[in-house]
């Protein structure tokens, strides 16, 4: 991806500088404002114009084709204070650029396509981030139109997709108002002929939250928007100098007979050994499709029904095209896939077609320490990303305002750890986009460790760090974890206290500065006190002690003491659950009231 920058003032160039600085995929573009932004239309993917509004539009206006092809183009003005996504919103891609415009520079992003006004999901761009590819025909407007105005829009797919959240008018099956087959319609499908006549009342459609198969009961002539997900492989085997003419006419002659569209092709595949093979290669810029390889180890352990002992000979492996199709990106047969083609034989190549079913989508967010600000732009968009969000109900009502219309929430209470981890792994198996939320950072002391004992492989996994309680009470106290440091949580739930203390006893004796989380509850008051008495049998009383409750929270309290100040008196009035203490190491010291651990470069 490549960004064009044109800048003509000074105070233009100067941000335009900064955006280049800052952003690996940007470059100013040499000559006038109009020699840049034609340039820049023909060679990049978005444009950011330093401009006014007028004379960006004055410039852009002749050069625009349509909204499929045209990049997206941002304006920003003099003052850094708005970045304004004139054309190209979805498909372009200028909604997503004046955000990330905005978020470097610190302005504020204007967006004005209704879909983004009211926060609903925008057609243009529906699906794109988990492949999906609009077909050029197709009536965007009318749909478009309805889904804003809260018409009834069946949902037909062939299978469940982590598709985003969909707002209430979004159903499953033919809407029960429709009286007569006029009903709008969006499709999820790789069949080429979908949605077809009455005679495509067989095929299947996932239910609103289950995935259950709903059978379609009244024909469909209503405008129709259709897409096809990342569904196929399309495996070549190929002999040296095999045309790309002849393999470019099996992979047509292979889709055509399985009835299925070639915009639903996620990647050509083959052996290592024909990677640069200039017929596949050709095929494959052509149709503008990545090209991916495997090992003929990988390739020769997938059961095919075609194999072929001349193939093993000239390649180590017995079949090419169908294992190839076969394989998952782990380089694994996937559990899901099957052949829709086998073995298609040309003079020169071979070609198969696999259908891979759809893999759920399942993300790891951490909220960091609850100050919005804090939260990271990353989770604020995988919340807003996911269809299904689960988590416990105070953390989901701090970020329910960053949910979509149609987001399905599902809230429970503390203790209810476990069936929250089920309920993220089972909605994410049967392919839904999930979002399992926790405060802090997902992986530690939080959800992610329980609910991936339970992952198969089945589905897609993000993780989306958060900052840590550690680090946010480290960041109040100055800089206590300067150098090797420990976390210890002190709640003996899950772990027996004789393996926290064993590790206590161990971080005091290897001088390490330690932070203990869950430190304190109304039914563990003895554990704290005891961890700091095994501390103090390696550092004096001067050791810095670092106490922060609630961090960046509204209740914050931040206190800096030493071991020897904290008696019981002390613990009960400064501990809660809410708190981290954080204990230096014998190097620590109090500088100007805030806690440093020198890294080494000076010790006293």
């Amino acid at each position: 991806m490549t960004i064009g920058l044109i800048a003509v003032t000074a105070a233009g160039r100067a941000a335009a500088a900064d955006l280049a600085a800052a952003w690996p995929d940007a470059r100013i573009m040499a000559g006038s404002a109009r020699e840049g932004v034609a340039e820049a239309f023909s060679t990049c993917d978005g444009l950011v114009c330093f401009l006014a509004v007028g004379a960006t539009v004055r410039l852009v206006a002749p050069l625009l084709a349509d909204k499929q092809n045209d990049p997206g183009v941002v304006c920003v003005d003099e003052a850094r204070r708005w970045a304004v996504a004139l054309v190209g919103g979805h498909e372009g891609g200028a909604n997503a650029l004046a955000g990330r415009v905005a978020a470097t520079l610190g302005s504020t992003a204007v967006v004005t396509t209704a879909s983004d006004a009211v926060g609903a999901t925008a057609l243009d761009g529906f699906g794109a981030d988990i492949g999906l590819r609009r077909e050029p025909r197709g009536d965007v407007a009318a749909v478009g139109a309805a889904l804003l105005s809260g018409q009834p829009i069946e949902l037909r797919t062939d299978q469940v997709w982590p598709l985003p959240p969909l707002p209430a008018n979004i159903r499953p099956g033919p809407p029960a108002e429709a009286t007569e087959p006029g009903w709008p319609l969006i499709c999820v499908t790789d069949r080429a002929d979908r949605p077809a006549q009455e005679a495509d009342r067989a095929a299947a459609r996932p239910g609103p939250a289950t995935g259950d198969q709903v059978e379609p009961t009244v024909p469909h002539t209503g405008p129709t928007v259709v897409y096809r997900p990342p569904s196929l492989v399309v495996g070549i085997g190929a002999s040296r100098g095999a045309p790309a003419e002849e393999i470019d006419e099996l992979v047509n002659a292979a889709l055509g007979g399985a009835g299925v569209s070639p915009l639903a092709v996620r990647h050509l595949a083959t052996a290592d050994i024909k990677r640069e093979e200039p017929g596949i290669v050709a095929v494959a810029r052509r149709r503008a499709l990545p090209l991916v390889t495997y090992p003929a180890a990988a390739l020769a352990a997938v059961d095919v029904p075609t194999p072929s002992e001349a193939v093993r000979a000239a390649v180590g492996t017995p079949s090419v095209a169908e294992a190839a199709a076969l394989l998952g990106p782990d380089g694994h047969r996937a559990s899901r896939a099957y052949l829709l083609v086998t073995k298609l034989v040309g003079a020169h190549a071979t070609v198969a077609v696999a259908r891979h079913q759809a893999r759920g989508r399942l993300a790891l967010v951490g909220l960091g320490p609850g100050a919005r600000d804090l939260l990271t732009a990353r989770a604020a968009m995988e919340l807003a990303r996911a269809s299904v969000v689960i988590g416990l109900d105070q953390y989901l009502a701090s970020v329910r305002d960053l949910l979509r219309p149609g987001t399905t929430i599902l809230a429970s209470g503390l203790g209810d750890e476990e069936a929250r981890a089920h309920s993220a792994v089972d909605h994410a198996r049967a392919g839904h986009a999930v979002a399992l939320v926790g405060s802090g950072d997902a992986g530690v002391y939080a959800m992610a460790s329980p609910t991936l004992e339970y992952a198969d492989g089945s589905f897609d996994v993000v993780g989306v760090p958060g900052i840590t309680a550690a680090l946010a009470s480290a960041a109040l106290l100055g800089a206590p974890l300067g150098h090797d440091h420990a976390l210890i949580s002190l709640s003996d739930l899950h772990t027996p206290w004789s393996a926290i203390e064993r590790r206590v006893r161990a971080v005091a004796a290897a001088d390490l500065v330690v932070a203990f989380y869950n430190p304190r509850s109304r039914t563990r008051t003895w554990q704290l006190p005891r961890s700091l008495e095994l501390l103090g049998e390696h550092r004096k009383d001067d050791c810095p002690v670092g106490i922060v409750r609630d961090a960046f929270r509204p209740a914050q309290q931040v206190t800096v003491t030493n071991l020897g100040a904290l008696d019981e008196q002390a613990l009960t009035s400064l501990v809660t659950m809410t708190t981290t203490v954080v204990v230096g190491n014998s190097h620590t010291r109090v500088v100007a009231g805030r806690m440093v651990t020198p890294r080494g470069y000076r010790w006293a």
